[in-house]
Parts: structure tokens; C-alpha cells; sequence
């Protein structure tokens, strides 16, 4: 479903012209599998949030290819690239990244509003997304009337509500206490059960690395095994 094949990324610095190339992703491979759930594990400044943002297509790889259920998305521009994240992705933020002015229904619904769905469906679709994550009596309530795993759950919802098969998850727990952490692991593995959902998780917890089919041990750069880096 995504494969990552041969991929390098470099950060230029420096004056044009004078550019110096810093290395921060060296020959990166991956194979996803439709339905499964795949951890990228490392440090800080390991390479993983570089790693998802190449996927999600926010920064182009320097080398290699990236191919996307069949679609090769390696050289897409931005309007393909919004299209094709609108089609087929779904975000999970550390930080949440809910609007503040916004309540837990209007903060599902906004995906939809951008898609241009129509008012009558969009609340079918999100009243039925609040009584799957839990939150049907929180939908009037504003981000900062919520506990950190209630704001998880909506970033969750929200990131369901246009059916994606790929969910990205940058540290999706990392702002959680151990509790809540374990709770909204099992929401997503339960997510991944039921409806088939592939996720790609980001992380530096061996925690919530644990529920992944597939772990891939990022270190400077390169997948390792053993500590010794190798090609995958």
C-alpha cells in the first residue's frame, strides 16, 4: 500500500549559490501493508517527523521514490499533492491541533465543510463519528473544556470523518498522561481492527510502539538493526 523505496532527503543552508547540504534521510526503504499498523521509532532528530512529512508529501525527497496505493507520488506539485492527501489521508497531531474557536462538532465537521459536503450529510456523518469515539455528550463543548484524551479523540474523529485508508499519527500520545496514552492506543488498534484502517505511527515510545505490526528502528538518518545500520 506504501512503499518508500531508496529514499534520501538533504536540508540545504547557507547563501544561494554557497548552499551547504546537511543529510538527514540516508537510503530510507519501507513496505506498508493495506490494514496494518507500522512504527517508526527514534530519537529526536532521528529523522521520523522528515520521514512522514516525504509520505504525506509536504517536502519532496532529494532521491528515491515514493509510491501510494499504486500511484507514484514522487514528483506530484502541491495541487496534486491536496488533492491527493484529501482522498486518502487522515492527521494525528501530538499537540492536537484543534481550533480553539471551534467545538468538538464543528472541529469534526470542518474536513467536510472543505470537501463541500452537503449540510444535511455532514451532520449525519458527524453525529455518527461522536458516538463512535465516545463523545456525543462533548459536542457543544470548545478544545479547552476537554481532558487531554477527550482533544485526542476529536483529532481522532476529525481525522476519520472523510473515510481516509492511510492515518498519519505524529506522537499521537505524546502529550498524554500513561492512562489516557494506554486508552487511545487501544482506540486506534481497535480502529485498525475494525475498519481496516492503515496507520503509520511516528514515535520515541517503546509503549506505543508495542501495538505495531511492523517496527522500523530509525537512528541518524538510517533504519538499524542491532545498531548496525542497514539497507531494508
Amino acid at each position: 500500500m506504501i512503499e518508500v523505496k531508496n529514499v534520501f532527503h538533504s536540508f540545504k543552508i547557507g547563501k544561494k549559490g554557497r548552499e551547504n547540504e546537511i543529510p538527514v534521510l540516508k537510503n530510507i526503504s519501507l513496505s506498508v501493508k493495506k490494514g496494518e499498523i507500522a512504527c517508526v521509532v527514534g530519537r529526536s532528530g532521528s529523522g521520523k517527523s522528515t520521514l512522514l512529512n516525504l509520505i504525506s508529501g509536504y517536502i519532496s525527497p532529494t532521491k528515491g521514490q515514493i509510491v501510494i496505493e499504486g500511484t507514484d507520488v514522487t514528483s506530484f506539485n502541491e495541487k496534486e499533492w491536496a488533492r491527493f492527501r484529501l482522498e486518502h489521508f487522515g492527521f494525528i497531531f501530538q499537540s492536537f491541533q484543534l481550533i480553539p474557536g471551534l467545538t468538538t462538532y464543528e472541529n469534526i465537521e470542518l474536513p467536510l465543510s472543505l470537501k463541500g459536503v452537503g449540510k444535511a450529510e455532514r451532520k449525519t456523518r458527524v453525529e455518527d463519528m461522536l458516538k463512535r469515539v465516545g463523545l456525543e455528550n462533548h459536542s457543544g463543548h470548545y478544545p479547552n473544556e476537554l481532558s487531554g484524551g477527550q482533544q485526542q479523540r476529536v483529532s481522532i474523529a476529525r481525522a476519520l470523518i472523510l473515510n481516509p485508508s492511510i492515518i498519519l499519527a505524529d506522537e499521537p500520545t505524546g502529550s498524554l498522561d500513561s492512562e489516557t496514552e494506554e486508552e487511545v492506543l487501544s482506540f486506534i488498534k481497535q480502529l485498525n481492527r475494525e475498519r481496516g484502517i492503515t496507520f503509520i505511527i511516528i514515535t520515541h515510545d517503546d509503549e506505543v510502539a508495542s501495538i505495531a505490526d511492523t517496527k522500523y528502528h530509525l537512528h541518524d538518518g538510517a533504519f538499524t538493526k542491532g545498531g548496525e545500520s542497514v539497507e531494508v
